[in-house]
């Protein structure tokens, strides 16, 4: 894997995609700063070297040019983070831009303004990508959140540089994390998918049963597997077109001696919120107007043995509507779980937006091993397919 160590930047202006989309409160005021956090690391480098930095990234989903979406409003952020004063640009491609460019000195960062003001780069548009790669000396993309598109600077851009091109350190440490749970993992294997559907983890469950040992099924789609087998799920969300499915995936995981933990008792209530009436039910046994919303103490138990006795770890989605604090308890038993078996040796991956969420909101970011910054381009990387964008590197 090329990466930016494989280059010696002095002299050089390094082009760096990174992934600069991140929340701005009405005030237009950076509210999660990670991502500008995480491209810090290959942004020092280069400048240590003794090189400059054109960064270009996306915000938002504009139409057109749109003042809402313009990346001017993180330029303070950027600067406070890295320690130096970021330029700005307000175009991404042109005559302009290019003099910009031109003029960077050594220790120096040119910021460019938002890419998908431009229609070209979500097509991929490869005279766009041309414009842009006349920008730098070397192609650095650290851009894992949108590793899984073909858009112009993300992967058609790479073609413009044979030799220059190589993964920034966030991008390298996002693949090393995965491929070290899905390819080089310490046994016992352990992977916790959580959220509302099974239709939306189909792919992943079914790529991942070759890979572990155990695969805990927690969050919604609980009540599809639960409903499949029998059970009354009462008002529970439920997708009764995927349960023939979901016998299929434990008929697959039994033939692979995979084992799986589905909860055995949830925290039900009699409404979809934080003040309704609860009570601890047997997942199978939920009565009409009531639905499961976390999983219960039982389950808790089961499940911090079973992330306690494995060796890699892979969380992808909460165990229940966590946003409400009244079921949030079963997610943050499972980060205590994975803080403690991390904590006696395991490697632990977070990844997927709600997981996420969930790490920095009770505090565990710091307690896993890594925490994934794409949640898309996670997902399909623990579904086998290829990145667009981490192709183009390495080809």
């Amino acid at each position: 894997m090329t990466t930016i160590n494989n280059f010696n930047f002095d002299g050089k202006k390094a082009l760096i995609r990174v992934d600069f989309n991140v929340p701005l409160d009405e005030n237009f005021n950076v509210t999660d700063a990670t991502r500008i956090e995480s491209a810090k690391p290959t942004i020092l480098k280069i400048l240590e070297d003794g090189g400059s930095c054109v960064l270009m990234s996306h915000l938002g989903r504009p139409n057109g040019v749109s003042p809402e979406f313009s990346l001017q409003h993180i330029v303070e952020s950027v600067s406070e983070i890295i320690g130096v004063q970021v330029k700005f640009m307000n175009d991404c491609v042109g005559d302009e831009v290019e003099k910009s460019v031109e003029e960077l000195q050594a220790g120096e960062i040119l910021l460019l303004e938002n890419l998908r003001f431009y229609k070209e780069e979500k097509n991929g548009d490869v005279a766009f990508a041309e414009q842009l790669s006349k920008l730098g000396d070397i192609y650095v993309n650290d851009a894992f959140g949108t590793a899984h598109r073909a858009h112009a600077s993300t992967t058609i851009i790479a073609q413009f540089f044979t030799d220059k091109k190589c993964f920034g350190l966030l991008l390298a440490k996002e693949i090393e994390s995965i491929d070290k749970v899905l390819n080089n993992s310490e046994k016992p294997v352990l992977a916790i998918l959580g959220g509302a559907k099974v239709s939306s983890k189909i792919t992943v469950i079914e790529n991942i049963l070759d890979k572990v040992d155990h695969l805990i099924l927690g969050g919604g789609m609980t009540f599809t597997f639960v409903k499949a087998q029998g059970g009354n799920v009462g008002d529970s969300i439920c997708e009764d077109d995927k349960m023939e499915l979901a016998l299929e995936i434990l008929k697959q995981a039994k033939a692979k001696n995979v084992t799986v933990h589905i909860p055995v008792d949830v925290i039900a209530a009699d409404d979809f919120s934080n003040t309704a009436n609860t009570k601890i039910l047997d997942v199978t046994q939920i009565p009409d107007g009531w639905q499961g919303l976390d999983a219960g103490p039982k389950s808790i138990a089961i499940f911090d043995e079973v992330v306690n006795k494995c060796k890699t770890i892979l969380w992808n989605g909460p165990l229940g509507v966590f946003e409400m604090e009244s079921f949030a308890n079963g997610t943050i038993a499972l980060g205590h779980s994975i803080d403690n078996a991390t904590k006696n040796g395991a490697f632990s991956l977070v990844g997927g937006g709600d997981s996420v969420a969930a790490v920095k909101q009770f505090g565990f970011a710091d307690k896993v091993s890594y925490v994934s910054t794409g949640g898309g381009a996670m997902l399909e990387m623990l579904e086998g397919k290829t990145l667009p964008g981490i192709e183009a590197i390495n080809n």
